[in-house]
């Protein structure tokens, strides 16, 4: 059992966890995710690390509700507890000097890019970042960024907060006024990285991107997580998560996620009949809570 130190909400629908994890948050890098499982039942879904304080043998954790497994994380507070975390997983992101670097977060993935802007600002570059959103309500993490970055910019897909536009909107003013980038690392909505690669893939700027397809076990056994580079097969869970973005067949991952719609939503619409069987009172989930078997449990299903 993994106890939840800290949890706040950044955003409708989001929230911030501090879980008790010495182990993890000795050995955690920047880029690196866990796996973790709500119930003995449940599916085992990745969730990248945010941060880590090994003095205090705690990770952080974003999640964004999106379907029954992050809702039903979501319903947790304070006090309460995961039944299995597991992690580091993943290769962490290469971090040197490379020298002007643009590190663009989509939504949630502002999270995950935060660790990585983080390191690559200690280790010497200057750190241009953009930031995205659908609304101002879902901009998270503003304050984190902006202290990790030379400059920090804005979008909001509807104007609501900063300026109206994409994150690739602001990547292509760059490239028209001539900043010479050397790197550019983004993370979020897999549409959003396609974006990016494909503006980055004509000045033949190097592009990572961080990929969160459907994950089972993390150790590349189960094949689930397969993603296609360069025409080759490889495993999210141990050859990344993060890969060079003009390699990325973006096509076959969006298919390959999209694999188990029906399921997902056959999930979230039982979750919604019957919340009660999942969310006992907060403060009092325990063993006999995290090991039941919930009547409506689905396996296999959107995180």
């Amino acid at each position: 059992m993994f106890k939840i130190i800290h949890s706040q909400s950044l955003a409708p629908g989001i929230k911030r966890f501090v879980i008790e994890a010495p182990r993890i948050a000795r050995k955690q890098k920047p880029g690196q995710f866990v796996i973790l499982r709500i119930y003995e039942e449940g599916e085992r879904i990745p969730v990248t690390i945010e941060n880590a304080v090994p003095a205090k043998g705690t990770i952080n954790i974003v999640v964004q509700s999106a379907g029954k497994t992050t809702n039903l994380l979501n319903s947790l507070e304070t006090g309460d507890s995961i039944l299995d975390v597991v992690g580091p997983l993943g290769k962490p992101s290469e971090i040197r000097n490379y020298g002007t670097v643009v590190v663009v977060g989509g939504g949630v993935g502002t999270a995950m890019a935060y660790p990585t802007a983080a390191a690559l600002k200690r280790a010497g570059n200057r750190v241009l970042s953009i930031v995205g959103a659908r609304n101002k309500e879902l901009v998270i993490l503003e304050s984190e960024m902006r202290a990790v970055s030379d400059s920090l910019m804005i979008t909001t897909d509807n104007g609501s907060y900063a300026d109206k536009g994409f994150v690739t909107d602001k990547l292509r003013q760059l490239i028209n006024n001539g900043t010479q980038i050397d790197l550019v690392v983004a993370v979020g909505p897999i549409v959003m990285m396609k974006a990016v690669s494909e503006l980055t893939r004509k000045d033949n700027i190097h592009t990572v991107v961080s990929l969160n397809p459907i994950m089972i076990d993390g150790t590349g056994m189960c094949g689930g997580c397969r993603v296609l580079i360069d025409g080759q097969s490889q495993f999210a869970c141990v050859d990344g998560p993060e890969f060079d973005g003009h390699k990325v067949n973006f096509e076959v991952l969006i298919q390959r996620n999209a694999m188990y719609c029906a399921a997902e939503q056959q999930a979230m619409e039982a979750y919604r009949e019957n919340r009660q069987e999942y969310e006992p009172p907060s403060g009092k989930i325990g063993e006999k809570w995290a090991t039941a078997k919930p009547v409506c449990a689905v396996q296999g299903t959107q995180r």
